[in-house]
């Protein structure tokens, strides 16, 4: 009797480590998965973030003892990044320490203080809307995007022109921690990943008082 209770307890290993060798690469993808979703969502939690704070900083400038009218986009050059006192500046300093690389970041700030040189206004009408000049910044300097009109385009405000809407726009590109299509299943499955790698925006919308 003996000997055949331990036949049983062998038996029993031998069925456990054949479990848990065919249940491991399971729980392992499994794991993947989660970690590169994790990460996802800790990037749209950052991304949202700045863009509240960044479109609310375009909005205050003139009502702060710091200044006396609303910060400016950014600059035009490289010096856009350590240059305080701009709104793409606020933006890079939000996601320093909070994404992999912020300088890779896109932004597109539009408000009144875009003026467009060739009209001297910060503004400009769409279909009977006004709406803010938008400049297209990254890490190398501001431009202006689509002659002002940014893409996408902003937001008209419902009482303008007596209110205009500032808006910004983060794009963001990064890879997932763990490459493979088969970590990042449930990426994959949205409109902004694509094998691992990527794309996502978040925009913010404050108002401000018309010109």
């Amino acid at each position: 009797m003996g000997l055949g209770i331990g036949k049983s307890v062998s038996n029993s290993r031998g069925q456990s480590l054949v479990e848990a060798a065919l249940i491991l690469p399971v729980l392992l993808l499994l794991v993947c998965n989660v970690v590169n979703l994790g990460y996802f969502f800790l990037i749209t939690v950052n991304l949202t973030g700045a863009s509240r704070s960044s479109t609310l900083y375009s909005i205050e400038g003139s009502y702060s003892p710091y200044a006396l009218q609303e910060p400016p986009s950014g600059t035009g050059s490289s010096t856009i990044t350590t240059t305080p006192g701009t709104v793409t500046y606020a933006v890079f300093q939000d996601l320093t320490g909070a994404v992999w690389n912020p300088t890779g970041a896109t932004v597109q700030v539009c408000t009144q203080m875009n003026v467009n040189s060739s009209t001297g206004s910060g503004v400009n009408t769409q279909g009977g809307q006004q709406l803010a000049n938008c400049d297209s910044c990254t890490s190398s300097g501001c431009s202006a995007s689509n002659s002002y009109q940014g893409s996408p385009a902003p937001s008209a405000d419902p009482e303008q022109p007596n209110f205009v809407l500032n808006e910004i726009d983060i794009q963001y590109t990064f890879n997932t921690l763990i490459p493979g299509t088969i970590f990042n299943v449930p990426l994959n499955a949205s409109p902004f990943c694509n094998g691992g790698t990527c794309t996502f925006t978040r925009s913010a919308r404050m108002r401000s008082m018309g010109p």
